[in-house]
């Protein structure tokens, strides 16, 4: 909110600015974020300073120069190990993976976007009173009132070609008709240093939650471990391991159906030795106690 990277309305140009950009350097704390860091403070430090350009760059000067001095441009960087529902939802891609979440390997790739929030103050905002499915049923009641577009960088590292697609950007921001996308902005996790504090506050919050929004958490946390690439192999290994369970049992008790027929036999011998060996018939006691020949 005090950086002006607020959905909810809340921008450092003021109440009456209509819209504002805010790019974001997202990844996990390294070398690799610090580099980048580096970067974006090398082009802060241009916008802040008036210098001569050329002609062909004298555009693109003004357009960042404007907007970072008006306070409609800001910058601001995200720990995505520490924030990773925020850092999914901006990023949103399949290589998400090596920005956002817990570490996986050696090498961070953070990223660079900018997103656009923009106020429609003027025109009312019709919302289907029919959900075409259970989410939207959530989406609509708690929506951040700012529409945001979102932009990712995927050029190189070089401050000229950063500032160029900042500049276009912004141009298109605020000259061409975008569709006015409105969503819900994950929370931030608080960073707070008194753990003890910090633990009070997430049960008074967790208590506050209403039943739909847990419903909708759950159905989110689903999605979130379906698109996890270790569930492939942790559902195999499984499933390994539940067939070789069932035919360790199976092999297991089918022994002692083998070993049946010996121990009748030997029975039977028995009762034929104990008849006596007088040549005659030997006589066999059933169940009931009569004696048959």
């Amino acid at each position: 909110m005090e950086l002006g990277c607020d959905a909810r309305g809340h921008s450092r140009a003021g109440n009456d600015t209509i819209s504002w950009y805010c790019v974001i350097l997202a990844g996990r704390l390294g070398p690799e974020l610090n580099k980048m860091r580096e970067i974006v403070r090398r082009i802060q430090e241009r916008l802040s300073i008036d210098s001569e350009s050329s002609e062909a760059d004298k555009e693109q000067s003004l357009v960042l120069t404007g907007a970072f001095k008006g306070k409609r441009l800001t910058f601001a960087w995200l720990d995505g190990e520490a924030q990773e529902k925020y850092c999914s939802y901006y990023i949103h891609s399949e290589t998400s993976y090596d920005t956002c979440g817990p570490r996986r390997d050696l090498v961070d790739v953070p990223k660079l976007f900018i997103v656009r929030y923009k106020r429609n103050a003027s025109e009312v905002i019709k919302v289907d009173t029919k959900p075409k499915n259970i989410f939207n049923v959530f989406e609509d009641e708690n929506m951040d009132p700012a529409s945001q577009l979102v932009a990712r960088y995927n050029g190189s590292d070089e401050i000229s070609q950063i500032m160029q697609w900042m500049s276009e950007i912004i141009s298109d921001g605020d000259t061409r008709n975008l569709p006015f996308y409105r969503s819900k902005t994950p929370a931030l996790v608080p960073e707070d240093s008194d753990p003890i504090w910090s633990r009070g506050a997430q049960s008074i919050f967790s208590k506050s939650i209403g039943i739909k929004q847990r419903i909708f958490n759950n159905f989110s946390r689903i999605y979130d471990y379906l698109g996890d690439p270790r569930i492939g192999p942790i559902l195999l290994l499984g499933a390994l391991m539940s067939f070789g369970t069932i035919w360790l049992i199976r092999s297991q008790s089918t022994h002692p159906k083998a070993s049946q027929p010996s121990q009748s036999n030997a029975k039977y011998g028995r009762a034929q030795d104990g008849a006596g060996g007088d040549g005659r018939g030997s006589e066999v006691v059933d169940g009931s106690g009569a004696v048959v020949d």
